[in-house]
């Protein structure tokens, strides 16, 4: 509790405006998405209405991208706290990742509530498939960011390497655009990446008559569940040597 309530503090207690530019950010990008191809198209790929397209996609890739890198970050950030017996690795991670998933999904319900006061989705919302994509996601940010956090760790350059790769992922994880408007044979390719997955069951929730077939929920728990046993057996064995490097 003590870590949790110093990551609030520190992340977003001293800034002005706090937890209201974390509320921003995904407003305004959806904005702007809303606007820039309202211009060029008369209606998105589903539905009638820009805005609710958009934030579908663009809620759990910021929640992935924001949890992913703070969990990725979590023992370099709390680095000096690790020095007393009290205070373990997993205390550090689990106390990051609880601030800011929660954080993030504060985010997602001020945006969803806003955009479902405002817009039509044209359906009933299947809620279920909403909490599933969250789920999805929450495990794959912590997959994903504890095997970074251990590659952080054991290479410094990782940081660098994985911020280059992880760059074309908001153009190639169907925010902009449905899966099964992809040709082959580069559909097959983009369904193993899981955040496909993640927004397709998203849209599944919001649009009644979208069904997302291509959605694997065994492959991203399974991929998420891999990545992040093997990143607490590495930490568990290297981490002390290599926070003392």
């Amino acid at each position: 509790m003590a870590l949790a309530l110093r990551e609030m503090e520190t992340t977003y207690g001293r800034s002005p405006g706090g937890y209201i530019w974390l509320v921003l950010e995904p407003v305004l990008g959806i904005t702007l998405l809303t606007f820039v191809f309202s211009l060029a198209f008369r209606a998105p790929a589903l539905g009638s209405e820009f805005a609710p397209f958009y934030a579908s996609g663009v809620v759990p890739f910021l929640l992935y991208t924001d949890v992913s890198i703070k969990v990725a970050a979590s023992l370099t950030f709390s680095q000096q706290l690790l020095a007393y017996p009290s205070v373990t690795y997993m205390d550090a991670i689990f106390a990051r990742m609880l601030v800011n998933v929660f954080s993030q999904l504060l985010v997602a319900y001020v945006v969803f509530t806003g955009i479902l006061l405002i817009y039509d989705t044209q359906g009933a919302i299947d809620l279920l498939r909403i909490i599933q994509s969250f789920c999805m996601v929450i495990a794959l940010s912590f997959g994903v960011g504890v095997i970074n956090c251990f590659l952080r760790l054991r290479f410094p350059i990782w940081a660098t390497i994985w911020a280059i790769l992880n760059r074309p992922m908001f153009l190639i994880s169907c925010i902009f655009f449905l899966f099964e408007t992809v040709p082959q044979p580069y559909q097959d390719f983009l369904w193993y990446n899981p955040l496909i997955h993640v927004v397709g069951e998203m849209r599944a929730g919001f649009y009644s008559n979208y069904d997302a077939p291509y959605v694997s929920q065994l492959y991203v728990y399974g991929l998420s569940l891999g990545l992040a046993v093997i990143g607490l057996i590495l930490l568990r064995r290297f981490h002390r040597e290599l926070l003392e490097r």
